[in-house]
C-alpha cells in the first residue's frame, strides 16, 4: 500500500488527470443512469393506456409525427427515437411518422395528407409553424383545423415549451413529458396569427412578429460562437458600432380587442316544424332592411399609429395564457428608439433568453387585426417565430383559440389556479 501511495505522489500530473477522468465518467454514467429511469417510468405510464380495452366498434387512434432530423444540430432523429417514439408506440396508437428532408416539405405534405386523429410536431419552432401553415391552408381548414396537435421540444427554439409543460432542466424529463401528454391526451386552445403579403399567401404564426434591432443582433449571435459565452454581449456591441440610434419607420392601423364568445358545447336545437319555419322566414324577409340599417350603424373602428422604433413586435398571448379572459387581442409592442448603447447591449442580451422582455417606456396597443405598412425601399427581415422573411408590408389578423394543443395537466391546472387568483 506504501509503495501504491509513493507511486501516486510521484507521477501526481497523471494522477490529477486519470482522477479528473474517473469523477466526468462516473458524473457521465450516473447521468445515463438518471436518463433510463425516466424513460422507463414514461413506458410505464404509456402502457398503462395501452392496456385499457376499446370498444369493438371504434378504431385505434391514428398519430402522424412530423420529425425534422435536422434540427437540434441533427439529433433531433436520435432524441426521438430514444426518448418519445417507445412511449407513442406503447400507448396503443397506431403512429405513422413522416421525416422532413427540406425546408417547406411539411407544408407540402400537409395539403395531400388525409385525415388523421392526431398531428404531431417532432422538431422546433420553425418545423412548427410549417405544419400550422400548412393545416391553415387546406380548403378543408375548417374542420381540419380541429384536429390536436402535439408538440415535441426538439429543436434548439421551443417557445410553446413555456406554456404546455411544467418547466424542467433535464432534456429526457422535457420530452417524455411532452409526449406523456399527447398520451393523456388534455388540451388547450391557442391563438394563431394570420400574417398575409401582398403577393404571397398568407403565413401563420403561434408566437408572433418581431422587426427591428434586437432581433437583427439576436439572429448575429451564433456567428461569434468563438467567444463563447460573451458571444451574446459581443453580437449587441458590434450593433452598436453601426448608425445609431438604430430606428425603423413604419405606420400601423390596428383595430381594438373583441368579446370572446362564452365558451360552451354548442347542442344543435331539434328542428322546428314546417309552420314555424315558414313564419320565421317571413319574418327574417320583412326585418331585413332595419337589420342592414343597424349593421350600417355600427362601423369598424380603426387608429392609425406612426411609429419609429428600434423594434416592434406583433404577439399573441400564447405565452402568459388566460384561459378566463372575457376579450380576444394580440400584443402590439413598440419600443423606444431612445435606448442607449449600454441598455441595448443587456437588453438585447436578456431578450435572446426571454424574447417578452421589453425596454422601459414601451407602448404595448392591443388589437384583433391591424395593417403595417412600411416605407418604400425598407431593408431587413421579420421573425415569424423565429423563422426569418423579408420586411414587406402585412395585414396581421388574430385567430382566436384556432388550434388545440396537447397539455401537460400539471401546466393545465397551474392556468387554472392563476386565472382563480
Amino acid at each position: 500500500m506504501t509503495v501504491f501511495f509513493k507511486t501516486l505522489r510521484n507521477h501526481w500530473k497523471k494522477t490529477t488527470v486519470g482522477l479528473c477522468l474517473l469523477s466526468w465518467g462516473g458524473h457521465w454514467l450516473y447521468g445515463q443512469h438518471c436518463d433510463n429511469l425516466l424513460r422507463r417510468a414514461a413506458c410505464q405510464e404509456a402502457q398503462v393506456f395501452g392496456n385499457q380495452l376499446i370498444p369493438p366498434n371504434a378504431q385505434v387512434k391514428k398519430a402522424t409525427v412530423f420529425l425534422n432530423p435536422a434540427a437540434c444540430q441533427g439529433k433531433a432523429r436520435t432524441l426521438f427515437e430514444k426518448n418519445a417514439a417507445p412511449i407513442l408506440h406503447l400507448s396503443g396508437m397506431d403512429v405513422t411518422i413522416v421525416k422532413t428532408d427540406y425546408e417547406g416539405q411539411a407544408k407540402k405534405l400537409l395539403e395531400l395528407m388525409e385525415n388523421t386523429d392526431v398531428i404531431i410536431v417532432a422538431g422546433g419552432d420553425g418545423t412548427l409553424q410549417e405544419v400550422i401553415t400548412g393545416v391553415l391552408r387546406r380548403t378543408d381548414e375548417a374542420t381540419f383545423s380541429k384536429i390536436p396537435i402535439g408538440f415535441i421540444p426538439l429543436g434548439q427554439t421551443s417557445s410553446l415549451s413555456h406554456t404546455l409543460f411544467t418547466g424542467s432542466g433535464n432534456k429526457v424529463q422535457h420530452i417524455t413529458d411532452a409526449t406523456l401528454a399527447i398520451v393523456k391526451g388534455e388540451t388547450v386552445p391557442l391563438d394563431v396569427l394570420q400574417i398575409k403579403g401582398e403577393k404571397e399567401q398568407p403565413v401563420f404564426a403561434v408566437t408572433g412578429l418581431r422587426w427591428g434591432s434586437f432581433r437583427d443582433a439576436g439572429v448575429r449571435v451564433s456567428k461569434y460562437w468563438y467567444l463563447g459565452p460573451l458571444k451574446t454581449k459581443a453580437a449587441h456591441f458590434f450593433s452598436t458600432l453601426k448608425e445609431w440610434p438604430q430606428t425603423h419607420q413604419a405606420s400601423i392601423s390596428y383595430m381594438g380587442p373583441m368579446e370572446r364568445p362564452p365558451s360552451g358545447a354548442e347542442v344543435a336545437p331539434p328542428r322546428p316544424s314546417l309552420y314555424r319555419r315558414i313564419l320565421r322566414r317571413l319574418a327574417s324577409y320583412w326585418a331585413r332592411p332595419q337589420d342592414a340599417l343597424s349593421q350600417a350603424g355600427t362601423p369598424e373602428v380603426w387608429s392609425d399609429v406612426q411609429l419609429s422604433t428600434i423594434e416592434l413586435s406583433i404577439t399573441t398571448r400564447n405565452r402568459q395564457l388566460d384561459l378566463t379572459s372575457t376579450e380576444d387581442f394580440m400584443n402590439i409592442c413598440i419600443e423606444p428608439n431612445t435606448v442607449s448603447k449600454g441598455d441595448f447591449i443587456i437588453i438585447g442580451s436578456k431578450k435572446v433568453r426571454d424574447p417578452t422582455l421589453h425596454a422601459d417606456g414601451t407602448e404595448c396597443l392591443q388589437a384583433s387585426q391591424c395593417t403595417l405598412l412600411l416605407p418604400e425601399g425598407t431593408a431587413g427581415s421579420f421573425s415569424i417565430d423565429s423563422e426569418e422573411y423579408e420586411a414587406v408590408p402585412v395585414e396581421v389578423r388574430l385567430l382566436p383559440r384556432k388550434l388545440h394543443f396537447f397539455c401537460d395537466p400539471r401546466k393545465r391546472e397551474q392556468m387554472m389556479q392563476n386565472a382563480a387568483q
